[in-house]
């Protein structure tokens, strides 16, 4: 691994439709460690790309992911005629190509992502995150060897506060992290990764502290001090 992961939100949502196989390939061809996506499931099981609980945001449709099925969700266009993509689809777009970082958006899809991942033979680095931890412990429950990553929306009071499942990662709101609170994540053998600075201040401010990855809507942003012009 890289002493910095650079890490794709939603594919590179920065220049294509967030979540879509235009997203992950943009990532791709921008170099990333990892892309990262949302795993949702539809009303007939299937695995999807997409971050909220209705399709009204992102795509030309309304209602919740989960009340369609695989078929009714092909109708709808997810931005510039970009469909929503299934996982399974994501992982043969970017096999042998890059990493993927599977955010989990909704209880008990543990055991299928992890089974879709196992099927479809991925042999690059997978990264599972979640804000739900107790998907997490059901990933590692199923795949003890799998790299977790805790998600926080509001700051952890200490670090012994990610352990349960035994992550390996981390993933802090750029906006709220700080060196101290890295330092402590290290000092626990912890990794970690911050969200979605965007802006070339707020990663440098991140860097700044020793972060272990960034995820960004324009991953070719993020790099090291010295080896970065950077723009405003």
């Amino acid at each position: 691994m890289p002493e910095l992961l650079r890490i794709g939100h939603r594919g590179a949502a920065g220049h294509a439709p967030e979540n879509t196989l235009a997203a992950v390939q943009k990532g791709i061809e921008l170099g990333v460690d990892f892309v990262e996506i949302d795993v949702r499931r539809t009303a007939d099981g299937v695995l999807v790309a997409l971050h909220d609980s209705t399709l009204n945001r992102t795509t030309n449709g309304n209602g919740r992911v989960d009340s369609f099925s695989l078929h009714e969700l092909r109708a709808f266009d997810a931005g510039d005629g970009e469909r929503i993509p299934t996982v399974e689809e994501v992982l043969t777009i970017a096999a042998g190509r890059t990493g993927l970082m599977l955010e989990l958006k909704v209880a008990g899809v543990a055991s299928l992502t992890v089974e879709t991942v196992q099927k479809a033979r991925f042999h690059n680095p997978v990264i599972y995150a979640s804000f739900l931890h107790t998907e997490l412990t059901a990933v590692r429950a199923v795949a003890p060897e799998a790299a977790l990553m805790v998600l926080y929306d509001r700051l952890p009071r200490a670090p012994a506060h990610a352990m349960p499942c035994s992550p390996r990662y981390v993933g802090l709101r750029h906006d709220r992290a700080s060196r101290r609170l890295v330092e402590a994540f290290h000092e626990a053998h912890v990794l970690v990764c911050v969200y979605t600075p965007n802006r070339a201040r707020d990663i440098r401010r991140v860097l700044s502290f020793g972060v272990d990855g960034v995820i960004s809507d324009f991953p070719e942003r993020i790099a090291t001090p010295q080896t970065i012009s950077w723009p405003e």
